[in-house]
């Protein structure tokens, strides 16, 4: 099986926080969908903000309506660009991730999002890390509830601990043991496990193994190439065998192209996923 028959059996998702940076963000949506792109996703785009003004969200989503792009992914509150990895465990930081709640799950709404993102949120020196936790699950089990009521699943992520030293999810069985918490407590079975093949691949863990374990609480899968974070192609990842076991496991979601483009210009960044294929469901 080649990359493209492999490719050819998914769905792609564009996320316009880290590709098509090189735009102002009302403008990528049109980017995107001239690139071949009819979804995308995106970490919170209105930086420390968790409740912007109306005008902020109508023109954003109004970008994603005119260019005929779907919003398939939101992160809640974050700021990744200042190094914040989530608010919902940091104790000073959970009024704040309360009050976003609200205001993402209304933009998830109009937008017809399936999938919130909630990063756990760093250690902090100043609390204890069994209170953060509680501290987590109270806030994840809103935050499944508040995505339930607009139809999405709640995502739980692990990243990697050389980028990020201080969040405390850094392999794939520590998220899935947060998932498997949350489901527990609302008994709404949509919290998920969003399984990052490029943190888990700068983690030392095998994607593929990781696959195979937790088929069954994977709700999102989002790629780069390793070490560079760059396209399929760059590094040491064999996309043409994960994307078939992705297949073989049954994964029907979307896969969200969380790169940076090696060359700087993101349009030049596809050459690996043929135009057909960037848009719509494929064959199976």
């Amino acid at each position: 099986m080649n990359d493209v028959t492999a490719a050819a059996q998914h769905r792609f998702t564009v996320n316009l926080s880290i590709l098509f940076g090189e735009l102002p963000l009302l403008e990528r949506p049109a980017a995107a969908a001239a690139a071949g792109f009819d979804a995308a996703e995106l970490w919170w785009p209105f930086g420390t903000e968790p409740a912007p003004g109306n005008d902020e969200l109508d023109a954003l989503a109004t970008a994603f309506e005119t260019a005929g792009v779907r919003l398939t992914g939101l992160n809640l509150l974050d700021d990744l660009a200042a190094g914040a990895r989530g608010t919902l465990s940091v104790p000073a930081e959970s009024e704040r991730f309360r009050e976003n709640l609200p205001v993402a799950t209304a933009l998830a709404e109009r937008l017809g999002t399936g999938a919130l993102n909630a990063l756990y949120g760093n250690r902090v020196p100043d609390a204890d890390p069994a209170e953060q936790d509680a501290l987590a699950l109270e806030n994840l089990a809103l935050a499944a509830r508040a995505a339930h009521s607009v139809g999405a699943v709640l995502l739980v992520e692990t990243l990697n601990a050389a980028e990020s030293p201080d969040y405390p999810l850094v392999t794939a069985a520590a998220a899935v043991d947060v998932v498997d918490k949350v489901n527990a407590t609302t008994g709404l079975g949509n919290a998920k496990f969003l399984c990052d093949l490029y943190h888990l691949a700068r983690n030392g863990e095998d994607p593929a193994a990781v696959i195979d374990a937790y088929a069954d609480r994977i709700g999102h899968v989002q790629i780069a190439d390793t070490p560079g974070r760059n396209e399929p192609g760059t590094g040491d990842l064999d996309f043409e065998d994960l994307f078939a076991r992705l297949t073989a496991a049954g994964y029907q979601g979307r896969i969200g192209l969380e790169y940076r483009p090696a060359g700087g210009v993101s349009a030049e960044s596809f050459d690996w996923l043929p135009r057909e294929l960037r848009a719509g469901r494929r064959a199976r």
